[in-house]
């Protein structure tokens, strides 16, 4: 049996010691996602990166007696750690995270920034470090602390990706060309997920899909003088909201094609139900709503619901609309919106993508040149029920490390990861959990590492190897 108060010390002084500090030199490192930074390869931010987290881990492994680590490159993709810790018998446990991060976002407070790591209390403030950079180091430390115990567990695999924020279209690639290197999982990891508090432990029990894309109206070849073409030639925006009126309720923001929503299982609601219990006003007080702003429904088991198992459109960009102090009396030429919309965890986003392609194409208003790019897009993720030895195991773990019993919710973002490992290996079992808590901010300006929960998650997740390894 595993001595979890012990485990949990192990872990704290590894993270006090060593990974901390590791984190803060990582916050350090610009290396945006693909997406965000075309010329990744030729700045070398993710190979500082890479290098930094290679150097870290293989200072560990001779206290793992036969692991292994390995930079694994194919051509012209982002690269991937590889690291192979032999266990007792013939299971695997595959554990993943990923290092490329999001871009840099404005609005950090005086003194922050996203390269600026900086530590206040309990919180590593920076660009990366929850989202997904502790990752790598939460699960050595907990194979550590159970090597330290003499603890058995099954063979382990950790993958630590470079292009998660970009939609993980690299590692499909990977996970085919090491197939025979990860082998069958019965146990996956993933540490990339939320959390509704720091009180106790949180299990992503589905994860939303994604489709974006860029919807462009244009009605002139340049721009006109206001006074001179309003009245004459249609406005591009006035189309553009039109258009997105085909999806959206502009009043209720409800989706409006019936496709695009899904069935919410039974047992999904009675977990957001007891979710939202948990956190009460939590679910809403979190986020910096501007004075006056209202959440969009007033239960918050509604609001859980909103966010894990309902379609939701966000407007996350504008072209061609001049910033207002440029503004001059111009009837402009075109108007383009970048798109994101969210899709339950079980629709599927090819045809989702397809459906948004025709219905914003179909009969323009008035005549306009619309044209709808799709963009990224993944479909989501709703977790096989969890198996009687690792929901006991989670139990305990909650109750040892955090004093409270887990709790389990959905969570609205994506891990395309999640979504391919679900259908590779339909028999595994599943722990998704994460950092992400409230005002952590993942994405946004002031991003934040809640240290403490980073070291019980290691912990928990020490626990639940053990009991993977002892299971019947």
């Amino acid at each position: 049996m595993l001595d979890i108060a012990r485990a949990q010390q192990h872990i704290d002084q590894q993270w006090g010691d060593e990974i901390v500090p590791a984190l803060v030199e990582y916050i350090k490192i610009p290396n945006k996602s693909p997406a965000f930074d075309p010329d990744w390869a030729a700045h070398g931010y993710m190979d500082a990166a890479v290098s930094l987290f290679e150097g870290w881990a293989r200072r560990k492994l001779p206290a793992l007696p036969g692991a292994t680590l390995e930079i694994v490159r194919l051509p012209g993709r982002t690269p991937l750690i590889l690291i192979e810790v032999p266990g007792d018998g013939r299971d695997t446990a595959l554990l993943y995270g990923h290092l490329d991060k999001q871009p840099e976002m404005v609005g950090w407070a005086d003194g922050f920034g996203p390269w600026t790591p900086r530590l206040d209390r309990d919180k590593l403030y920076g660009r990366g470090g929850a989202d997904d950079g502790y990752a790598m180091f939460g699960a050595l430390s907990a194979l550590l602390a159970l090597r330290e115990q003499g603890a058995p567990h099954a063979r382990c695999v950790i993958i630590i990706e470079a292009c998660e924020e970009s939609g993980s279209y690299d590692l499909p690639y990977y996970v085919d060309h090491l197939a025979a290197r990860l082998g069958s999982p019965s146990l996956v990891v993933c540490l990339d997920s939320g959390c509704g508090n720091y009180d106790q432990l949180w299990l992503t029990t589905s994860l939303r899909g994604l489709v974006s894309g860029t919807l462009k109206v244009s009605v002139l070849t340049e721009g006109v003088h206001s006074g001179y073409a309003s009245g004459v030639v249609p406005s591009s925006f006035r189309i553009l909201r039109q258009l997105i009126s085909r999806l959206e309720d502009e009043t209720t923001g409800a989706i409006r094609p019936p496709e695009l929503h899904a069935q919410i299982p039974a047992a999904r609601i009675e977990q957001a139900r007891r979710a939202a219990a948990a956190l009460g006003d939590a679910v809403f007080s979190e986020y910096p709503f501007a004075p006056g702003v209202r959440p969009m429904a007033s239960e918050p088991a509604e609001l859980v619901l909103n966010r894990s198992w309902r379609p939701q459109l966000a407007v996350t960009g504008i072209a061609g609309l001049p910033s207002p102090i440029d503004a001059g009396n111009v009837l402009l030429p075109f108007t383009e919106a970048k798109l994101s919309l969210r899709l339950p965890p079980t629709v599927d986003a090819v045809a989702a993508g397809r459906l948004l392609c025709e219905m914003f194409e179909r009969d323009p208003p008035d005549g306009a040149q619309v044209r709808f790019d799709l963009g990224s897009g993944a479909s989501g993720w709703n977790a096989p029920a969890l198996a009687p030895w690792l929901e006991a195991s989670l139990a305990r773990a909650s109750q040892a490390v955090f004093g409270a019993p887990p709790a389990y919710m959905g969570e609205g973002g994506s891990i395309p990861f999640m979504t391919m490992l679900g259908e590779k290996f339909p028999e595994a079992q599943f722990v998704v959990t994460g950092v992400l808590g409230p005002h952590s901010n993942a994405h946004g300006p002031n991003e934040f590492l809640h240290i403490p929960t980073g070291r019980r998650i290691s912990a928990v997740i020490a626990q639940v190897l053990a009991d993977h390894n002892r299971r019947g």
